[in-house]
């Protein structure tokens, strides 16, 4: 429904042809505009709501496991049953720091979320069988829990905005609360959040849109195509900047398959683009700064490398 509206208002009303790169290009920034938006306002309400149920030392013990590597684990595999794309996974991290999580295990929540989901899963299994689909699984969790585990050794959480703090500090007042006020904190906090991240949102969809609508359509195949041994750290620098779920990216997958890209490279490209892209980065701005900004990115981009020169090496 959210598709055909934002068709209607791009195509119907402004007229503009769904074959030019400016309709395109707008058609994605409404589309998604709406999309991003009904998200997050559903998911932060919702995890507002849940949260009220839990005080942050019950939430910290669900995750935060004495053995080590355990909430890593659990996290990431949590992330793989909320399959959310990586704009708005982001929510769901924010409420997962609130609640006292330890930074490392967040981590590890908001990279499989986006990375291993189930259409990749299905693509994978119907092109390459059951093996290969496992080893994505496998790869995606790796990715995760490494990442994960590599964020919290550093203890960087004092690169954490401060106002995330000060609103975990908060959390645990509403506990005892009927649920017609945890409703109510549900709604105030909502409001609260979106109108402090609602520019980066749409600056960071906007960016997007450009991308999607005027980068040229072989530029992954013609810098990281067959034969070249740095296909897959270049598939992974031109996808961080892109932006899209699995499914909006299977059609490029495909094409780029067909035209003999190896699957490491491709498998690479897709983690980029679902796991890492320009408008997570901006919306996460919000909540890290700088240098655990760029330690996230940086980390995940490694071992995404990894994983594609592995799968190309296999297959």
């Amino acid at each position: 429904m959210l598709k055909s509206f934002a068709d209607y208002v791009v195509f119907g009303v402004m007229g503009l042809s769904p074959q030019s790169r400016l309709g395109d290009a707008l058609d994605f920034f409404v589309y998604d505009t709406l999309k991003i938006f009904l998200l997050l306002t559903t998911i932060v309400f919702a995890v507002a709501v849940i949260r009220s149920y839990f005080s942050p030392e019950r939430t910290r013990r669900i995750l935060s496991h004495n053995r080590e590597y355990v909430g890593n684990v659990l996290a990431a595999l949590l992330g793989i049953v909320t399959p959310f794309c990586s704009c708005s996974a982001v929510p769901l991290f924010i409420g997962f720091v609130e609640s006292g999580i330890p930074l490392g295990v967040t981590f590890s929540f908001l990279v499989s979320s986006p990375m291993v989901n189930e259409v990749a899963l299905i693509m994978l299994w119907g092109l390459f069988g059951w093996k290969i689909a496992a080893i994505y699984i496998g790869a995606g969790l790796v990715v995760a829990i490494a990442a994960g585990v590599v964020i919290g050794r550093l203890k960087m959480e004092k690169y954490v905005q401060d106002y995330v703090w000060e609103v975990k500090v908060g959390a645990a007042e509403i506990e005892q609360q009927s649920f017609a006020q945890k409703l109510a904190y549900a709604r105030d906090y909502t409001i609260s959040l979106l109108k402090m991240i609602w520019p980066y949102v749409v600056v960071g969809i906007g960016a997007g849109a450009f991308i999607h609508g005027y980068a040229p359509a072989d530029l992954l195949l013609q810098y990281a195509g067959p034969g070249n041994p740095l296909a897959v750290p270049l598939a992974v620098l031109i996808g961080v900047p892109l932006y899209s779920n699995a499914a909006g990216i299977i059609p490029i997958v495909q094409a780029l398959m067909e035209k003999g890209m190896a699957v490491g490279t491709v498998l690479a490209f897709m983690m980029a683009v679902t796991a890492l892209s320009f408008p997570e980065a901006v919306i996460l701005k919000n909540v890290l700064k700088t240098r655990l900004l760029l330690t996230f990115f940086g980390t995940v981009a490694c071992a995404i490398v990894v994983v594609g020169y592995l799968f190309n090496l296999i297959l």
